[in-house]
């Protein structure tokens, strides 16, 4: 498709999930600005009396609170982090309800921890919770749970849980509010730097360079972040656009401004998206090389006799990256077995086992229903 025909699939998508970051909403140092509160839920607030529905991923409780903490930069310890955003979440939702009540609308608050998109319960509970705002018209603020969320179950970032949310929510679109215009092959600032308005592929990444945080010091992501993000959405088959907090208006209503990212894959089930993108390993296991060709070309099960080592120490259920014999990831599953029971099954048939150990180890170690190619 073209890239005016994304464009127009973005300002047309029923519904939309539009993710802002800290440094968008926030004074140099900490503190919202109500100012630019006001002009962004004011284009949202016009958006849904056009009949389109939105999911707002806001960051900014941290730096929110910075000001009234004493803070002048984003802390660098959790403990402190986590107590800024347990001062700082409840002023920026008020400050987001007196703002989208102008327009007779109503917020609801989903704090979300990487852990909630790790355990399927969680993470129905989480899309049933977001479906039923919807239906009663609600506007869902999203953010990530940062005043429990340790630094083994977070996100680091919500550019990353918006594209998982715009999966969640099955939406249209994804719009990326940054303080930059969009995506350039080098730092904008920098003299020569040219920008890239479209996004078809990996190869119109070559050769770009990205990274960096907001220009407000508050914020946790970069351009990286926002790139890593577009691609998993679009993998799923959502069009993504990176556009200026300040071209709200034309990002919204027209999507003309910013970089697309155009749709790379197909939707696929949110169970194969949540072990892609939501799950972080726990341990490792290295195939021979004809495990390697089963389980990617012929997209059948792990067993056991295929299996030459393991790492890391991790329990039955758990995600586990499966490893070529050059250390290459190419797949991710849910081990059926826990660390310390695989050592002894390595290499052996399931029929041998089933005979000298009993019924129950006459299975797989990660079942292909459990388990997501990451490399084709």
């Amino acid at each position: 498709m073209t890239s005016d025909g994304i464009r127009a699939l973005i300002a047309q998508a029923p519904r939309i999930v539009v993710k802002v970051g800290s440094s968008s909403l926030t004074r140099p140092g900490g503190g919202l600005d109500p100012e630019r509160i006001d002009a962004l839920v004011a284009q949202i607030a016009a958006r849904r009396t056009e009949g389109h529905q939105i999911v707002l991923v806001s960051s900014g409780a941290i730096a929110t609170a910075l000001p009234s903490l004493g803070l002048t930069r984003r802390p660098r310890d959790l403990a402190t982090q986590q107590a800024a955003a347990s001062v700082g979440q409840g002023m920026l939702v008020a400050q987001y309800s007196a703002s989208f009540a102008r327009f007779g609308l109503t917020v609801g608050q989903v704090l979300v921890t990487a852990d909630d998109m790790i355990r399927r319960s969680h993470y129905r509970n989480a899309q049933r919770t977001l479906f039923r705002l919807l239906d009663l018209g609600v506007v869902p603020i999203v953010n990530e749970n940062d005043t429990v969320a340790t630094d083994e179950i977070r996100f680091g970032d919500n550019d990353r849980l918006a594209a998982l949310v715009a999966h969640v929510v099955q939406a249209d679109a994804l719009v990326l509010l940054s303080d930059v215009d969009g995506l350039y092959d080098g730092p904008p600032t920098r003299p020569g730097a040219s920008f890239v308005s479209d996004v078809r592929g990996a190869s119109d990444l070559a050769g770009v360079r990205i990274g960096g945080s907001g220009s407000a010091g508050v914020g946790l992501g970069g351009m990286t972040t926002k790139v890593d993000a577009a691609g998993i959405a679009t993998d799923a088959g959502i069009p993504v656009l990176l556009a200026s907090a300040a071209d709200v208006d034309r990002a919204l209503r027209f999507a003309d401004v910013g970089t697309v990212f155009h749709p790379t894959g197909r939707r696929t089930s949110t169970r194969l998206l949540w072990l892609a993108h939501a799950t972080s390993p726990r341990g490792r296991l290295r195939l021979d090389p004809g495990a390697v060709t089963a389980v990617v070309d012929r997209r059948t099960s792990l067993l056991p006799a295929g299996i030459t080592s393991i790492e890391g120490t991790f329990a039955a259920g758990d995600p586990v990256d499966l490893l070529d014999e050059n250390g290459n990831t190419v797949a991710r599953g849910l081990v059926n077995f826990d660390a310390q029971e695989l050592p002894g099954l390595l290499g052996r048939s399931t029929r041998d086992l089933a005979r000298e150990l009993g019924p129950a180890y006459e299975r797989e170690v990660v079942h292909r229903d459990d388990l997501v190619i990451l490399r084709s």
